[in-house]
């Protein structure tokens, strides 16, 4: 099942001239209508008459998540913010947030996008979605709540947690799809041969995974577990949430929606554009974006590109799964981690030492992470209560920081091991 038949299975040549002339279009529009744009390509010589077809993208310069911080809140903005009608944000390694502002213009293009994404997984108007990622500043909750409502089709906006009454309504409702991450779907899946409901009773048949990396093992668990087909979805919040790509049923890849997000594989240290199948750094450009458009933004994400025709007819690009990040940042539970952001949350209170220890394991098909703090020696004491508001107090601050909750351990100074070479900050025991 397609979509847009039109826009995914366009001819490679018809759609290279889609986008050109949008990225003719785009780099008028941000050298008019966005200052921070306007700048960097004055400082590389370049104007939008130096852009004539798809090609002429290496002249443009690269934008990183620093350059999305240094401008926190709204200084990427290209429109008025009279204009912008959602605003999402990821959390950032200094405690302030990653903003993504969209135009209404900009939510229908992303709800088309995530259309095609769960046409492609068999869904139709008769499916009933049950969204189970968080909504509110994360994208996926609403990112897919707006696709399943745009193919006509019903949705549970059930939101993340809960997972008793997650059960009871699925059941209940008689839901057929399922959106979430998959280590949280797997944990649902175990939860309901536990329930008093028999697995025979729930009608579930799709599921929408994304958010966090999986692989083939963890997708046949889930199929067999469920009693499902799970298909990967993949998005980031710079760019648009869910729905930047998507698997077919042939699941030779994850197509992605290059007519609106333009990608990229370049060298991660040279950023030198690399040829069709090699393993690179992936870039995308936003080709229609209204609200805050990116140009070449650097994903971190490792991965490689391939072009030919897929069998279930669709020409759009591939992506090969995404084996790792060039930098060092964790995912748990949905949410991007730096050890430089744990960093920042123990430094910011007296009480610690800048000493730390993270154990990531996964218990349940759920991650967990344990945090080993040092307290300096005029804090540590043998009083349980005094020091149980010192844990109570970090894991609040990292909470608040971070968005997610960690088991804080503290212990005595000069206790965690120390390296003469790089410190070995994180220990990741999780096996998929």
């Amino acid at each position: 099942m397609i979509w847009n038949e039109t826009m995914e299975c366009m001819d490679r040549e018809q759609l290279r001239e889609v986008q050109s002339i949008r990225l003719r279009k785009m780099v008028n529009y941000v050298y008019h209508n966005s200052p921070f744009y306007r700048k960097k390509l004055q400082e590389m010589d370049v104007t939008p008459d130096d852009i004539h077809d798809i090609d002429d993208i290496v002249k443009l310069p690269f934008t990183n998540k620093l350059d999305l911080r240094d401008n926190y809140p709204f200084g990427l903005a290209a429109v008025p913010m009279s204009q912008i009608v959602r605003i999402h944000a990821s959390s950032g390694t200094t405690g302030k947030p990653v903003v993504a502002l969209y135009t209404r213009k900009d939510v229908s293009t992303w709800a088309e996008a995530i259309s095609r994404a769960f046409v492609a997984y068999g869904a139709t108007q008769k499916d009933i979605f049950q969204v189970s990622y968080g909504y509110g500043l994360f994208t996926g909750g609403l990112g897919a709540h707006d696709g399943a409502t745009n193919i006509g089709a019903s949705v549970i906006p059930m939101s993340s947690g809960n997972t008793n009454k997650q059960i009871t309504l699925m059941h209940d409702f008689g839901a057929t799809a399922l959106c979430c991450t998959p280590s949280y779907a797997m944990f649902l899946g175990e939860s309901m041969k536990e329930s008093p409901y028999p697995m025979e009773e729930f009608k579930l048949r799709i599921g929408a995974f994304g958010a966090e990396p999986w692989t083939e093992n963890m997708r046949k668990k889930l199929e067999a577990t469920l009693g499902i087909k799970a298909y990967d979805l993949y998005g980031l919040s710079e760019i648009a949430g869910p729905g930047v790509g998507f698997e077919c049923q042939c699941q030779h890849g994850t197509h992605l929606n290059e007519d609106y997000y333009y990608p990229e594989i370049v060298d991660p240290e040279t950023g030198e554009q690399l040829p069709e199948g090699t393993l690179g750094e992936l870039c995308f450009t936003h080709l229609t974006k209204e609200g805050m458009p990116l140009l070449r933004y650097r994903t971190h994400d490792l991965t490689a590109l391939h072009y030919e025709k897929c069998e279930c007819g669709r020409t759009l690009v591939r992506m090969d799964r995404i084996l790792g990040r060039c930098d060092d940042m964790l995912i748990l539970r949905g949410v991007n981690v730096f050890p430089t952001q744990i960093e920042a949350v123990i430094l910011s209170l007296k009480e610690f030492e800048p000493h730390y220890l993270l154990t990531v394991d996964r218990v349940n098909n759920t991650d967990t992470a344990e945090l080993k703090v040092e307290v300096k020696e005029e804090y540590f004491c043998d009083e349980m209560a005094q020091m149980v508001r010192l844990q109570k107090k970090l894991e609040g601050e990292l909470r608040s920081v971070i968005g997610i909750g960690f088991k804080v351990l503290l212990v005595e100074p000069k206790s965690i091991e120390r390296s003469t070479g790089k410190a070995k900050r994180v220990i990741d025991n999780r096996v998929i």
